[in-house]
């Protein structure tokens, strides 16, 4: 089975979540948005052999420690679209306006695409460009765990904020209508912020969903 620590991080409390097979420990981090260290030592506190950093999208909260991360595990970034190329490219810059320190700019190893596969040992994920919170943004989808690695597109009771740069509120409802909601009610979900939830969930109480169900 899929094992998923939850490692609040930065000012934001960001869920960066250690995902890993139960039996071989061997995982990924998804989302370290800062904290490096933190999440290092409770990689060494689980024991778990992390093999690659996965990135939804290219917001500092979710990429800024990413870097420091890959230096300290020795792993490749993967993720998330090149449409976020720009967010990942100014992470220093942006930090700086909010005054928050040790975050740096990422430049992944690999981007990803709609209909990509990546896997956690025999767990295989799906990628779905979901863009409209950012440009670039991915969700990840293992139909077998019915599990779902949301990023910042859909909370338990909300949905990702489209006030920033590169964003589109109209984008987002499409990903959540046509990429998101079609997946299956009894799928569940791991989100950037909020505790986790199901499609079932929002669909029924979602006030943003009220237009899509």
């Amino acid at each position: 089975m899929l094992k998923i620590q939850v490692v609040p991080v930065t000012d934001y409390q960001q869920n960066c979540c250690i995902i890993f097979d139960d039996q071989t420990l061997k995982g990924i981090v998804l989302d370290p948005g800062g904290e490096a260290e933190k999440i290092a030592g409770e990689v060494d506190r689980l024991g778990v052999t992390v093999e690659a950093i996965w990135l939804t999208h290219g917001h500092l909260d979710h990429a800024g420690g990413s870097e420091a991360l890959k230096k300290l595990l020795g792993v490749e970034i993967i993720g998330p679209h090149e449409a976020d190329k720009m967010l990942l490219d100014n992470i220093e810059i942006v930090a700086a306006g909010y005054g928050m320190s040790g975050m740096f700019n990422a430049t992944p190893d690999r981007w990803l695409n709609e209909g990509d596969t990546l896997s956690i040992g025999e767990h295989k994920f799906e990628v779905l460009h979901t863009p409209g919170h950012a440009p670039g943004h991915v969700v990840f989808v293992c139909s077998e765990s019915k599990l779902i690695l949301m990023g910042d597109v859909l909370f338990q009771g909300s949905i990702g904020r489209t006030d920033l740069p590169g964003g589109s509120h109209q984008q987002l409802l499409d990903s959540i209508a046509n990429k998101i909601l079609p997946l299956g009610d009894e799928m569940q979900f791991i989100c950037g912020h909020t505790p986790p939830s199901t499609i079932g969930q929002e669909k029924a109480t979602n006030p943003f969903l009220v237009d899509l169900v």
